[in-house]
């Protein structure tokens, strides 16, 4: 065994999906795309039926299933961006059609994946703040939405705003 895969359920937007994941995110890209080679429940025949992709060099497979299952908070794609310019970037990306905004820098995509765009400074804090920061860091975290400044204000001893 060399990696574990994680499979995506779609309700026939797996390609859709995938094109627009790897077009977003550096070092990501289709790897395979499979047909149907017959009618079933969730495609046609001819169909795309599998859709292999990595993103961030990390693999994944995209499955049209049908509409018995969606996407739900309890999984999410966490990236972490260096720059407050790469966090705008993704979020203005993701969120292309309405306000699908979580607490905790969370959002959904048009495709009802969740994702956390999380700053790397957010996962030093947690890891190496001292206590006191962590914890104003975190309380200012779990408020908001998409105010990322507002961590680094928080874990430095000011004003926690949303």
């Amino acid at each position: 065994m060399t990696h574990i895969t994680p499979c995506l359920w779609f309700d026939g937007d797996a390609e859709e999906a995938a094109r627009f994941w790897c077009g977003l995110l550096p070092n990501s890209r289709i790897t395979h795309i499979g047909h149907s080679p017959g009618d079933n429940p969730g495609t046609a025949e001819g169909a795309v039926l599998t859709v292999e992709f990595e993103l961030m060099g990390r693999p994944f497979m995209g499955l049209n299933g049908g509409p018995q299952f969606e996407f739900s908070e309890a999984v999410s794609l966490m990236v972490p961006c260096e720059t407050r310019a790469e966090i705008d970037r993704l979020w203005a990306a993701l969120i292309v059609d309405g306000d699908r905004k979580i607490e905790c820098g969370w959002l959904k995509d048009r495709f009802g994946m969740a994702w956390q765009i999380v700053p790397t400074r957010m996962m030093e804090i947690s890891r190496t703040g001292e206590p006191e920061g962590r914890e104003r860091a975190f309380a200012a975290m779990v408020t908001m939405k998409d105010n990322i400044a507002a961590i680094e204000r928080a874990y430095a001893g000011g004003a926690v705003t949303t």
